[in-house]
């Protein structure tokens, strides 16, 4: 006994449950690669301002070649007294991209000069090749802790004078 109702009962609610379930995937694939972008885009900046910061220490140890010196704290590479006119090696004081919060301090363990800075963050870098070559080290790095922007200062040898005896 026929009740009126056609024998496909129930194949639209099925189609539109799977349509959903389509559309939940695809934005979940759109959200992972948002987040990769993301986080790509971060690692970026934390090389740029990781040179930014070793570039301003480099510029501050040179400014006087007589006496070369370390800054000793992040103001002295945003001013600069050492001149009659104030000399800027860094722009402004740049956040750690990664975690939001402010880049370590890597110290001199002679003079406690800063020789560079590091993130805090234990992530693991996606970018392993095509750095530059004062970032080389950076291909073998299981976190981006281990991203160090160090300036390293030339070692100056002492001239021997030879003696004139005879």
């Amino acid at each position: 006994m026929p009740t009126g109702r056609p024998a496909q009962t129930g194949f639209s609610y099925l189609f539109v449950l799977m349509l959903i379930a389509l559309i939940g995937m695809g934005l979940a694939a759109t959200g992972t690669l948002w987040r990769t972008d993301a986080q790509r885009a971060r690692e970026a900046d934390l090389l740029f301002i990781g040179e930014q910061y070793r570039q301003a220490i480099r510029s501050y140890y040179a400014l006087d070649p007589a006496q070369p010196r370390l800054p000793q704290t992040i103001d002295d590479l945003l001013e600069d007294n050492r001149r009659p006119n104030i000399v800027r090696h860094l722009r402004r004081a740049y956040r750690d991209p990664l975690t939001g919060g402010e880049l370590e301090i890597i110290r001199a363990p002679d003079t406690q000069g800063i020789l560079g800075v590091y993130s805090q963050s234990t992530g693991k870098p996606f970018k392993k090749t095509g750095f530059l070559p004062e970032q080389a080290r950076f291909s073998n790095a299981d976190s981006y802790s281990e991203w160090r922007f160090e300036f390293a200062a030339p070692v100056v040898q002492p001239v021997q004078v030879k003696g004139s005896g005879g």
